[in-house]
């Protein structure tokens, strides 16, 4: 299975088509934020120019988005936020929003919540043998969830979930700046950033076996 993913989209329709080869891919994967502080209306024309390209979608809202988009992502049955999701014997689930942040945006859970998000995505799928995690907040303390000053923002709940469960990767966003690849035991953590900066993550599984590596 060949994986494209990106995110933080914040409404920029320019970039993502310039995937190389992301028609082809199996399934595209968004990290949250089609919108700044959108809804339905918003994320749509986000998803409707994806689909344009590449139908094979899974996706979950970011902190920026309004709590409605979820429910549009649900409807488009595309939503890993909470829920989880088995493609070809691949297990993804995952976790929207963020962690509480000093800007009150639209999408926040506290790191209690946010566990119980994660535990029920993971419920969904945790029979699969390979499970891929996709998290808009980075786990706390790596490369993927360092702001301006060198100070981690990322969550400690999405940390203990991977420091317990160890799934194969985790695909995460949500730091603009923080665009980068780290690990947490034996799991990936990466970051690909703003996708108007240009950068996305190619995953391919083959037998099992997850790689996967910041582009360009």
């Amino acid at each position: 299975m060949n994986i494209i993913a990106f995110g933080d989209v914040h409404m920029d329709l320019g970039k993502f088509n310039k995937i190389p080869e992301i028609d082809k891919a199996d399934l595209i994967i968004i990290t949250g934020d089609f919108t700044n502080f959108g809804g339905r209306k918003e994320a749509s024309q986000i998803f409707d120019e994806v689909v344009k390209i590449n139908q094979n979608i899974l996706a979950l809202p970011g902190n920026l988005d309004q709590r409605e988009v979820d429910d549009y992502l649900v409807e488009k049955n595309v939503s890993l936020h909470g829920r989880g999701k088995i493609v070809d014997g691949i297990g993804f689930f995952g976790v929207g929003g963020s962690n509480i942040t000093p800007f009150k945006t639209p999408i926040e859970f506290n790191e209690d919540e946010l566990a119980e998000i994660l535990s029920s995505g993971f419920e969904q799928v945790k029979e699969a043998e390979t499970l891929i995690l996709v998290s808009h907040t980075p786990p706390n303390n790596t490369k993927t969830d360092v702001i301006s000053g060198g100070i981690h923002v990322g969550s400690t709940a999405v940390r203990s979930f991977i420091e317990k469960n160890q799934p194969a990767l985790c695909l995460t966003g949500h730091i603009h700046e923080a665009s980068a690849e780290d690990m947490i035991g034996n799991t990936p953590i990466v970051n690909p950033g703003m996708i108007k900066d240009g950068s996305w993550v190619e995953v391919t599984i083959e037998n099992g076996q997850v790689s996967a590596s910041l582009k360009p």
